[in-house]
């Protein structure tokens, strides 16, 4: 009699509940490998140089600005905030604060509207229309320690440029050297004189960019020159607004080699910006630390100055 062997048991099926929201994990595809791979590629080299020449000596900044430490000095002392605090309570911060609002004002301001005009001027169907243009954005190019150079001859209460023109009408040219107002008003001028270009230059491609039926559209329903200019062109350059506000307040408040050039900050003080200080407190003084923590306060400024716009003008800006 032969014996019949048992069949084989099957295993039981995996009944384990299944965690909710879980997933295996997959690999990476080579598609995905190659577009880190191309990210990496493109975009190590500069966020590498960004971390080790922006990020780094700006949290250095910060470090030294809470030690007393001589330039060159081979020991400093850590004082906290006492820079900071010696800054806010020093009698000539207020100048400082006054002398870098109304340079700041009057060049953004200024610019704006001298780089308007100019580049309505130069939209025109001019001859040597091209010629102009690139007069008129190369002093944007010069160095600024050159063009300070070249405005100290211009501006010569005796032999300069302007005196001999204001001695044609009969007025008397003001010592622009040593007269406390005269000299801001001189760095203004000349500080307008070489970035208005950049700004008619940016206005001149928001300008070719405003569509011609509008205007068309506006000529037929009527509207003067001015009216077309007012509720269509300029609400149109808006975006373009914004933007030189940003980039030209944020370069006044980083000026310095006009200055430099012209006035060194003088006469008494009359023309030194927050930027201007810290040269001075590093390079002249030798109070590294102390020039760390100004630097330090220009950051905050520049990054407010910067987050409001970018919160509350913006919102403003209608990009059509």
């Amino acid at each position: 009699m032969t014996s019949v062997s048992a069949p084989a048991r099957l295993a039981p099926p995996d009944r384990r509940p299944s965690i909710p929201g879980r997933r295996r994990p997959s690999r990476p595809t080579p598609r995905a490998v190659r577009t880190w791979l191309a990210f990496l590629l493109l975009a190590g080299p500069n966020v590498a140089l960004l971390l080790v020449f922006v990020y780094r000596p700006l949290l250095q900044s910060f470090y030294y600005s809470t030690l007393q430490w001589n330039m060159g000095s081979p020991t400093a002392r850590s004082v906290g905030l006492g820079n900071y605090v010696e800054w806010f309570q020093d009698p000539t911060t207020a100048d400082v604060m006054v002398t870098t609002g109304v340079f700041t004002v009057a060049t953004v301001g200024g610019s704006l509207v001298l780089g308007l005009g100019l580049a309505l001027l130069l939209n025109r169907r001019l001859k040597g229309r091209g010629f102009a243009r690139a007069v008129a954005f190369a002093p944007y190019v010069l160095s600024g320690v050159a063009v300070g150079m070249l405005w100290l001859f211009i501006f010569d209460p005796r032999y300069g440029l302007l005196s001999a023109g204001l001695r044609v009408i009969g007025l008397e040219s003001p010592d622009w050297y040593t007269t406390s107002p005269w000299a801001l008003v001189m760095i203004i001028v000349v500080y307008l004189w070489k970035n208005v270009g950049y700004v008619a230059l940016i206005y001149l491609a928001g300008l070719q960019a405003v569509p011609l039926e509008l205007k068309q559209a506006a000529a037929l329903d009527g509207a003067s020159s001015a009216r077309t200019f007012r509720s269509i062109v300029l609400p149109l350059l808006a975006p373009t607004t914004f933007f030189l506000t940003v980039t030209t307040l944020l370069s006044s408040l980083q000026s310095f080699d006009i200055i430099q050039a012209m006035t060194k900050g003088g006469p008494l003080g009359s023309t030194t910006t927050l930027m201007y200080q810290i040269y001075e407190e590093g390079f002249v003084t030798g109070r590294a630390g102390y020039a760390s923590a100004v630097a330090t306060i220009l950051f905050l400024l520049l990054l407010v100055v910067t987050v409001v716009q970018l919160r509350f003008v913006e919102k403003k800006v209608h990009y059509a």
